[in-house]
């Protein structure tokens, strides 16, 4: 067989390889929905693995400046969701019940909506769903970015957990199932 054939062959085999292992990734398509729903996958850092986030900062959807800079020494949930997504409704009752559970030993609750084409469509999500934190309005996802080595920018929901020290401890990727699973989470990251 001459080699520029043999060449050929050989990148045929490895492309078609390549293509046939991305389409097993648990990493779905976006398809029409516009998003890739994670599958609540739940990852606890152990302390030496933690880096900090970078920035995160903007404007609420009550039109206040918020920095998570701002929590130093506390710990953060960040939740990341849009009005238009069906897994954020569906987890929106228990984040505000692990809020509303959590506030009482310092734990902040900080949103970041993403991808609404409006703050009224959020601002009607938060009042519908009674959400006791506030959230940045992020229509464009900047800062998801912060979060590059935790999340993808298309998975939404997702919820990160930053311990009193500024660094990631903990994340889910996907939709938060029970109030529970994410209030001893946290208690995992307070401790």
């Amino acid at each position: 067989m001459p080699a520029a054939l043999r060449s050929l062959l050989v990148v045929a085999v490895v492309s078609a390889a390549l293509l046939g292992a991305s389409g097993c990734s648990k990493v779905g398509s976006t398809g029409d929905k516009g998003y890739i729903a994670g599958a609540g996958v739940i990852t606890l850092l152990p302390e030496a693995q933690r880096k900090a986030p970078g920035e995160v900062s903007g404007q609420t959807l009550d039109g206040d400046q918020l920095s998570l800079a701002s929590y130093a020494g506390k710990v953060v949930v960040v939740n990341v969701w849009g009005a238009w997504c069906p897994p954020c409704r569906a987890e929106a009752d228990d984040l505000a019940a692990a809020a509303r559970e959590l506030a009482p030993k310092g734990v902040v609750f900080v949103g970041i909506n993403t991808r609404d084409a409006s703050q009224d469509n959020a601002r009607s999500f938060e009042r519908r769903y009674d959400v006791p934190y506030p959230s940045i309005y992020d229509p464009g996802g900047r800062n998801l970015l912060a979060f590059h080595r935790t999340l993808t920018p298309n998975a939404i929901p997702s919820t990160v957990v930053i311990d009193a020290q500024g660094r990631v401890a903990a994340s889910i990727l996907g939709e938060v199932t029970s109030k529970t699973t994410l209030v001893d989470l946290v208690q995992d990251v307070i401790s």
